[in-house]
């Protein structure tokens, strides 16, 4: 499909440092939470039931926002966009220190963190990248914003864990929200929003949306991507309080959150290098296949840290290697003049992935006092996410090629 590279308004290679600080800052914070868990249900006196709905709703709500975020920087302009994303983002962290029930964290922590976490995620600085750099390119600047999210987990849960350890959940809390504010000036860098390719109909949203749903690759693609928002919301919340329930300390917990991020730099660069030399739905087939292996290999053993660092550094090179590859199968379905929208709607199905993941954990905790029935659950949509991938074929929709300019 042929496609148009604008020039971005600042040097490209400006414009990507600033977006990947932005996506470490955004993500390490957001991948932070689940250190939270312990401390604050104790001390709210929450069920784990009640913390974990609130960050289902957290996902959730992300998951609705995004389509409307990316379609809102596509029209707009990115650097706007992300930059009213870090506000209330930044908010949402601070309000959900001084929420003293489950009904208020929801909205805190819940609707208004989840809503700013979308406009200001790095699906939107993905669309940023996607107007600016060029096509045979693309998939290895997506691996290398995914790596510096990665970046920003590793560096944020020991931190996280610091705050926490020295000045209490509460202050920890405030002091992450302020640290999101940094976003606001580096969002300037990203201004600019993406210009329609000459002769390609300017679609309205409903419009490109279902144009786009009519697209059986796109379809498998956005249903198998819900597969990843279960795995990742699941253990980022809920391996900290899983690890302490097998008798690990909360910093083996923090560690483990860290070493999923570090591992992740070298599974992002390698999806994103990979994504321009193999077929990307094979690429993801093999991460969703190996996700399942590496958790059935975690839980049919008795988890100690050595087991437990091994399984992180596992999970952390298939943890967010999906997402260049799944980027750049819409770019490539789509262009990128409808990156941000429809990219945002196959996120919208891996956050109801996320929801599911962390409702459920929570829940079967309490039912059971055991994570073992969702550890087994992720096993089995590992598969069958992997079995999905494999149908996709690698070509554009004929529904959004550019049609012949007129003599």
């Amino acid at each position: 499909m042929p496609t148009t590279t604008l020039r971005p308004a600042v040097p490209l290679l400006l414009l990507i440092i600033a977006g990947c600080a932005i996506a470490a800052i955004g993500n390490g914070i957001r991948t932070s939470f689940g250190l939270f868990t312990l401390p604050m249900t104790a001390d709210l006196g929450l069920t784990r039931e009640g913390y974990a709905m609130a960050m289902a709703i957290q996902n959730l709500a992300w998951g609705i926002a995004q389509p409307f975020a990316g379609s809102f920087a596509d029209r707009v302009g990115t650097g706007r966009t992300i930059a009213l994303g870090a506000l209330i983002y930044a908010g949402g962290v601070i309000l959900t220190a001084f929420s003293p029930s489950s009904s208020i964290l929801i909205l805190t922590a819940g609707v208004i963190t989840g809503t700013g976490i979308a406009i200001c995620s790095f699906s939107v600085v993905m669309a940023a990248f996607g107007r600016s750099v060029p096509a045979e390119k693309r998939p290895m600047i997506f691996g290398i914003a995914t790596a510096a999210s990665s970046f920003g987990q590793f560096a944020f849960a020991p931190i996280s864990q610091g705050f926490i350890n020295a000045f209490g959940w509460q202050t920890a809390l405030v002091y992450l929200g302020m640290l999101l504010l940094l976003i606001i000036p580096l969002s300037f860098l990203l201004r600019g929003r993406t210009e329609n390719t000459p002769g390609q109909a300017d679609l309205p949203f409903m419009e490109a949306l279902a144009k786009a749903w009519g697209h059986g690759s796109y379809r498998l693609l956005v249903i198998g991507f819900f597969v990843c928002g279960f795995h990742l919301a699941f253990i980022n919340v809920h391996l900290p309080a899983y690890l302490a329930l097998c008798g690990m300390t909360p910093e083996v917990g923090a560690w483990a959150i860290a070493i999923i991020g570090l591992f992740n730099i070298i599974g992002s660069l390698l999806a994103g290098y990979l994504g321009t030399r193999l077929p990307k739905q094979m690429l993801l087939a093999s991460i969703y296949f190996l996700r399942a292996v590496a958790i059935a290999a975690f839980v049919l053993t008795s988890p100690n840290p050595t087991t437990t660092y091994i399984f992180a550094a596992a999970m952390g090179v298939l943890w967010l290697s999906t997402v260049p590859l799944t980027a750049g199968l819409v770019t490539l379905f789509f262009g990128p003049r409808y990156m941000g929208m429809l990219y945002g709607v196959a996120f919208f199905s891996h956050q109801l992935g996320s929801f599911v993941g962390v409702w459920l954990g929570g829940f079967a905790f309490d039912l059971t006092g055991s994570y073992d029935l969702v550890w087994y659950l992720g096993i089995l949509l590992g598969l069958g996410s992997a079995a999905i991938h494999l149908p996709i074929h690698e070509r554009g929709a004929k529904a959004f090629a550019v049609t012949p300019l007129p003599a």
